[in-house]
């Protein structure tokens, strides 16, 4: 983990609304947050930056989440670097291939607040309040 008080994690989704959401969360538990719209942003983001986490989508443009993960995972700083998988693929074959290149969680989406933030705090330390009731504040509109 990152050295001083700031925990970070490294957001990465092609949709603005899901990078926006999932700050969003992580900001209100205390986390601090980068943010990446393809696997290639994200290590462009990384040149010099300590990061505790990281979230990935698996679908995007220019560089996905497994080939972003098998580049992390080549880099000394990054071999044991918790991976989150936060995607709306549910195929075993995919998740084993996912599994196989280093992902340490898998989260499909939709998904609600608390299951990412359990997730996050099985890797982190809690820095923020222990208990977050973001769900609690959108209502399900079908």
């Amino acid at each position: 983990m990152s050295s001083g008080k700031s925990v970070s994690v490294l957001v990465v989704d092609d949709a603005l609304c899901i990078r926006e959401l999932i700050s969003l969360i992580l900001r209100k538990e205390g986390y601090e947050v980068i943010k990446a719209a393809n696997g290639l942003e994200a290590l462009d983001k990384l040149n010099g930056t300590n990061i505790d986490l990281l979230i990935t989508d698996l679908n995007m443009p220019v560089m996905n989440g497994i080939e972003l993960i098998g580049r992390l995972r080549s880099m000394p700083d990054f071999k044991s670097l918790p991976v989150l998988m936060v995607t709306s693929e549910n195929q075993a074959s995919i998740r084993n291939h996912a599994c196989r290149a280093g992902v340490n969680e898998w989260i499909l989406k939709p998904f609600i607040p608390k299951q990412l933030v359990d997730a996050v705090r099985k890797y982190l330390p809690a820095v923020g309040p222990e208990v977050y009731h973001l769900e609690q504040q959108f209502q399900v509109v079908s």
